[in-house]
């Protein structure tokens, strides 16, 4: 069997790196992850227990890493290991409604585009290549694959390239300087383009998420060896059997909801529409978040008169949010609200998207404009429907309840065949196919 070396960090590239190296032997490569510390309780922070890697036998080099905030994490009193943004707001109590909130946040955000170049992952770099090159002189390896975010793992395979002249495919699970939430301004931006293109220039072959991001990349890198490989489910994680559904007629959002890119208050206003006007029991309605915690969220619920149907259930373990997943009779999923010219915003999959296939339950989408990436999955698959308007929302919301009402559930229609086309397996198998043609 070949060796492969994956240069990743598993808190970011969960669930795609995890479900690559699971089933990557059944197409003859063999994985090694070099990898960030995983730290303590790592199933906790990551969508792939450590289980499955030792049932599937995936070697792991964890390396030291240095974390570029860490000095300023110390002179303010901050934990080290915690999110400094998160600690600054709760330790000064800055909240969305604080007067200076905007000016802190772009303060904020300026820090961050000095000390975070290229990201905040940098000081993994050295000890990485370190670790890399031992393998290499030790081992046949056969070839290498690194995946970003963080981008520093890109920088860290162009070193072992250059040392070790070993086929390396890039991985963009998200775009780098053509990032479809770029955070940062146009000096940082230029800079990002340029170490962009220094770096992937030795690479053999590029890989991202999806056709309309293959497409960006090969405009910018001007080359043909670019490929569309999205992620996926476990296919060991599909609900199957079925589980018992809710009583209720249950509308479920599992995931943390991004401010300023995904936003509820369509489906909120489309409920209480058909409340107002008798269409639907509020009694029967139950809609349910689990998630981190959300002010804004909480505002809306209450803004639109939902308190009563509209619950916040906080964060559950990973095994729970797909319990909920599975029985709910309706899955929530909220795509990116970009104006309509921005491509980039239409050529992006939610990793939620993958895990909703898996629990085999309808999916109702909301948000964005439509004519992109999610609504064609959910066209070809018929796992779920894409709602443009509240209008829609509200259609789609009545027919469903109508069927509830007379079956006690909503049927699913999803074809299996085309949704088993996004497991990790197959995902597994396109990557072995970019491999062996490079080796």
């Amino acid at each position: 069997m070949k060796k492969l070396l994956i240069i990743a960090n598993l808190f970011y590239a969960s669930p795609r790196i995890p479900g690559l190296a699971k089933y990557l032997p059944e197409f003859g490569w063999q994985p090694i992850i070099l990898m960030t510390p995983l730290g303590e309780k790592p199933h906790l922070q990551f969508r792939c227990p450590p289980d499955d890697f030792i049932e599937s036998r995936t070697r792991m080099i964890e390396t030291s890493s240095s974390i570029p905030l860490g000095f300023w994490k110390k002179i303010l009193g901050l934990n080290p290991s915690q999110d400094v943004g998160k600690q600054i707001k709760s330790k000064f109590n800055i909240t969305f409604e604080h007067p200076w909130y905007p000016f802190l946040s772009r303060l904020y955000m300026k820090g961050l585009e000095i000390v975070n170049y290229p990201d905040a992952e940098k000081g993994w770099r050295p000890f990485a290549v370190k670790s890399g090159s031992e393998l290499l002189q030790k081992e046949d390896i056969d070839a290498m694959v690194s995946s970003s975010s963080p981008v520093t793992s890109h920088l860290i395979a162009k070193e072992l390239k250059a040392k070790h002249e070993i086929p390396w495919i890039a991985d963009l699970r998200d775009l780098w300087s053509q990032n479809h939430s770029y955070p940062y301004g146009r000096l940082r931006h230029f800079l990002d383009t340029r170490l962009e293109l220094k770096t992937l220039a030795s690479a053999d072959a590029l890989v991202t998420t999806s056709p309309t991001l293959a497409g960006q990349l090969k405009r910018l890198h001007r080359r043909a060896a670019v490929y569309s490989i999205t992620n996926g489910f476990d296919p060991q994680e599909v609900n199957n059997p079925p589980a018992k559904l809710t009583d209720k007629f249950t509308i479920t959002y599992t995931g943390t909801i991004y401010r300023g890119k995904q936003d509820p208050s369509r489906l909120f206003a489309a409920l209480r529409d058909l409340i107002s006007n008798g269409a639907v029991n509020p009694k029967d309605i139950e809609v349910r978040f689990y998630g981190p915690e959300d002010e804004l969220l909480a505002k809306q619920i209450e803004e639109y008169g939902l308190s009563a149907i509209a619950k916040y259930y906080g964060i559950v373990p990973r095994e729970i949010a797909f319990e909920k997943q599975r029985e709910s009779q309706l899955l929530l999923l909220l795509n990116w609200n970009k104006s309509w010219e921005d491509q980039r915003e239409r050529g992006f999959y939610t990793l939620k998207v993958f895990e909703y296939l898996a629990a085999q339950r309808p999916i109702l989408a909301i948000g964005g404009f439509g004519n992109d990436v999610i609504e064609s999955l959910l066209n070809e698959t018929k796992a779920g429907i894409y709602c443009k308007t509240v209008e829609d929302i509200k259609n789609v919301l009545k027919e469903s309840y109508v069927e509830y009402k007379q079956k006690g559930k909503i049927s699913y229609s999803g074809g299996i065949e085309k949704i088993d086309k996004y497991s990790h397996r197959e995902m597994a198998r396109k990557f072995a196919e970019i491999l062996e043609h490079l080796t």
